[in-house]
């Protein structure tokens, strides 16, 4: 549990779409909502033992419906209710696009019921990016500051951050209804591999590339370009592309030294609610700059 005041205490609770190492969730006390992943007739807890990225994408490839779910707004209010119960004073949700997904939106829901004060925050990014607004806002918490500094932390983060992807086909996208500003590239199109990115909240056309091969390159141009002379935390993610995404972390290491600062890139694949939509051949990257308080 976040917060150093004993008669202040606030629990960070955000989605599994954060992509969040449960380790790392555990140690910094925050609270991970699954979403769900529903694969043929079956429905999923997105996470290990549930829905995994390899289910997913073992099932696009075969063609098996695939769709996602946001929680229940009673999944929230038991989360927020349990908070309270373990001493939580008040409670800072934090929460991917509002405008890719009800997520958010059943998190407001859920705050009108609950025992304690509940603040959400639409972090209007997707993935990681949402993760490390978290973390930032358990820093903050941590480094002594109030839900509202908490909350402030998890907006700037996610603001500063920069999230970009490759997808071998924009058809998955298409079928989730998740496209956005990039429907332009749909039609006869679909055979152009697009770098996209998130804009406003919602996927957006960056540039069209034609190659896999240029559009790794040009994604890790995009990170040293995003990074700049800041302190960053980065991450590299993929849906059964490992090569992929072992040659962009590679090439940012090196490339991103001095702004990494000796942090590691954390790698792997992405979550497999995200997954669903983006389909198998996936890269993606997150260049979060870190803020004073994260230390």
């Amino acid at each position: 549990m976040a917060g150093t005041d004993d008669a202040q205490r606030t629990v960070v609770v955000t989605d599994s779409t954060a992509m969040l190492p449960p380790e790392v969730a555990a140690r910094r006390g925050i609270v991970v909502v699954p979403l769900q992943v529903v694969i043929g007739a079956d429905v999923f807890d997105e996470g290990t033992g549930g829905a995994t990225p390899d289910r997913v994408a073992e099932a696009l490839r075969e063609f098996v419906p695939v769709s996602t779910s946001r929680p229940a707004p009673a999944t929230f209010l038991a989360a927020y209710d349990a908070a309270a119960a373990s001493g939580a004073t008040s409670v800072l949700s934090i929460h991917l696009s509002g405008e890719m997904s009800g997520t958010f939106e059943a998190a407001l829901l859920a705050a009108r019921d609950a025992s304690v004060p509940v603040t959400c925050v639409d972090s209007r990014e997707v993935g990681v990016a949402t993760g490390y607004a978290a973390l930032s806002a358990a820093a903050a918490l941590d480094a002594g500051g109030s839900l509202d500094d908490a909350a402030e932390a998890a907006r700037a983060r996610a603001a500063a951050s920069s999230s970009y992807f490759y997808v071998d086909t924009l058809e998955y996208l298409r079928r989730g209804g998740r496209i956005g500003a990039a429907s332009a590239l749909l039609g006869g199109a679909l055979a152009v591999k697009p770098l996209l990115t998130l804009e406003d909240g919602r996927v957006s056309t960056l540039e069209k590339v034609r190659t896999a091969s240029r559009a790794l390159a040009r994604l890790a141009d995009l990170a040293v370009e995003a990074a700049g002379s800041q302190s960053i935390d980065l991450c590299v993610s993929h849906l059964a592309s490992p090569e992929r995404a072992a040659a962009l972390v590679d090439t940012l290491t090196h490339r991103l030294a001095d702004n990494l600062e000796g942090r590691p890139v954390w790698s792997g694949e992405l979550g497999a609610v995200l997954g669903a939509h983006v389909g198998p051949g996936m890269v993606a990257l997150c260049v979060a700059p870190r803020l004073a308080s994260d230390g």
